[in-house]
């Protein structure tokens, strides 16, 4: 099972701090993250548990960031405490039959299941130095690193040519060339 979508769920969260300002804006991110659902209910108290959990994948994010292998973990570990994985098998939209992590409880708590459980795995399998936070200045944007070697640094093309020009007219400037 590749829960590599799911730990998305975590830099979707994280990168759209704007969708969390009402609960009019949260079915667009639910519907983004593909956890929307016809007839699906968005509560005040949906909003309010997103909002904390953004909080701590942020915490776990610079973590990892500082590269405190521990606290990530630790973190991790008291989210999948917080949110217990319940996998279920699905078949929908014509797929074949597949597992899926929580199909019942209220909005928040199958979205966090599934942003936890993918970043727990992701760890897991890839390490911690495969969760990033944007190195261009001031962006700070989380990001995953699937890449082959381990080399992204940038949470978008946008944000690695902007460092890549900076770079380069700093190095012009300093008389580098």
């Amino acid at each position: 099972m590749d829960l590599t979508s799911y730990a998305e769920l975590a830099v979707l969260l994280i990168n759209s701090p704007d969708r969390l300002a009402g609960t009019e804006e949260l079915p667009a991110l639910l519907r983004e993250g593909g956890r929307y659902r016809p007839g699906c209910r968005v509560t005040q108290g949906d909003l309010e548990a997103l909002r904390v959990l953004r909080k701590e994948l942020v915490a776990v994010f610079e973590a990892a960031d500082r590269g405190d292998e521990e606290g990530v973990v630790d973190r991790l570990n008291a989210l999948l405490i917080r949110h217990p994985v319940q996998p279920q098998i699905s078949g929908h939209d014509g797929e074949r039959w597949h597992m899926h992590l929580t199909e019942h409880g209220r909005t928040a708590d199958q979205y966090a299941v599934g942003a936890v459980m993918g970043l727990a795995t992701l760890v897991t399998d890839l390490g911690v130095n495969r969760l990033g936070l944007c190195r261009a200045a001031p962006c700070r944007r989380a990001y995953l690193d699937t890449s082959s070697n381990r080399s992204r640094r940038y949470c978008s093309e946008r944000c690695a040519s902007r460092a890549n020009v900076a770079a380069y007219r700093a190095r012009r400037k300093g008389g580098g060339q």
